[in-house]
């Protein structure tokens, strides 16, 4: 029977460097992709750390993601910068930017950073909140292949394109961050369900017919996800996919290959960030100022309700604890881990 092992953040990112680099990541591509799946098991989001990591390494050898790829970028307008992904990893291709988009942002109060030719964002808070660490609120969209049904219709065309956002807090408390699929629950989640054996609640998805089920493996097999809030995440959705499809782009979610294969060749979706620097709002151009005097105000408004939690809560718990205490990886997953290597 398969049983938990503890492994250490450095042993994670071990198993995970190892695994990548075994499949073809290098540079720029291979840093940036481990720390985003390090940082996603530290955080308690093993759908998109080790448990995605399968998939990053299928398609870095079957060339769906270009392993060795060398991300550039340029500043198109006053506040806007266009960069390429060239169909490597998202997480190089904003790790490359970063600096001069943020710079950007506090020069001008906001800019906006488009990243084409991309790959699967996986966890979107990870962007954001390097944001919000340069002092900066970030939000953040990114359209994935076809996924989820419309409100109203029976088979998929959006993706499950999440959006997020990372707000930066005074005298060194960890940032708001919200991350959240457009969907009801993000896809790995009914993946999750399925592989545990576990029926998911009415609501979460579709089968082939386009009629609400209780059974992941329905929704896998031909059916589509079902919009978060009917016609709520069902506009939502859109709005990622104008932003970070068209705008950013070149593929809408309907148009690219998906991400749970290995076939059709690079994925080519996109993401969209926006950052804004809140001293050039409130007039002050250095330090916190009134907006995190503010902030702070609210905040503690809101908590007054014992049954409210501030987004970001649980990652930040996640966090510390697998500082100090590891993590628990099945046995049978870092067998499979290891054959990447």
């Amino acid at each position: 029977m398969p049983h938990d092992e503890t492994l250490s953040l450095a042993d994670i990112t071990d198993l995970a460097h190892g695994a990548l680099k075994g499949s073809g990541a290098r540079g720029i591509q291979l840093e940036q992709a481990t720390l985003a799946i390090v940082e996603a098991e530290a955080d308690g989001l093993r759908t998109v750390g080790l448990g995605y990591l399968p998939s990053y390494c299928e398609h870095l050898r079957c060339s769906k993601i270009a392993g060795g790829a060398q991300p550039t970028h340029e500043q198109v307008a006053g506040s806007a910068i266009a960069s390429d992904a060239a169909q490597g990893f998202s997480f190089a291709a904003f790790h490359e930017a970063m600096d001069d988009f943020h710079a950007l942002s506090r020069t001008q109060g906001i800019a906006a950073l488009a990243i084409r030719r991309s790959s699967s964002a996986g966890i979107l808070g990870w962007f954001v909140e390097r944001t919000a660490s340069a002092g900066l609120i970030g939000i953040g969209f990114a359209n994935s292949s076809t996924l989820m049904a419309p409100h109203g219709g029976s088979t998929a065309f959006f993706g499950t394109n999440p959006l997020a956002f990372a707000v930066p807090r005074g005298d060194g408390r960890p940032a708001l961050i919200g991350d959240m699929a457009t969907s009801q629950v993000a896809y790995v989640t009914v993946k999750q369900h399925a592989a545990e054996g576990k029926p998911i609640p009415l609501g979460w998805g579709l089968d082939k017919h386009g009629v609400p089920t209780t059974d992941p493996h329905e929704v896998l097999n031909g059916g589509a996800m079902a919009p978060a809030g009917g016609y709520k995440g069902s506009l939502l959705a859109l709005l990622v996919d104008v932003l970070a499809g068209g705008l950013a782009g070149p593929n809408f979610s309907f148009q690219a290959s998906l991400f749970g294969n290995n076939e059709g060749g690079p994925c080519d979706v996109g993401q969209m960030f926006i950052a804004l620097a809140p001293q050039v709002f409130t007039g002050i151009q250095a330090g916190p100022g009134p907006f995190a005097e503010r902030l702070e105000v609210m905040l503690s408004a809101l908590a007054e309700d014992d049954g409210v939690r501030l987004p970001g809560t649980s990652r930040h718990a996640h966090r510390e604890k697998a500082a100090a205490h590891g993590v628990a990886v099945p046995s049978d997953l870092i067998a499979r881990l290891q054959t990447y290597v």
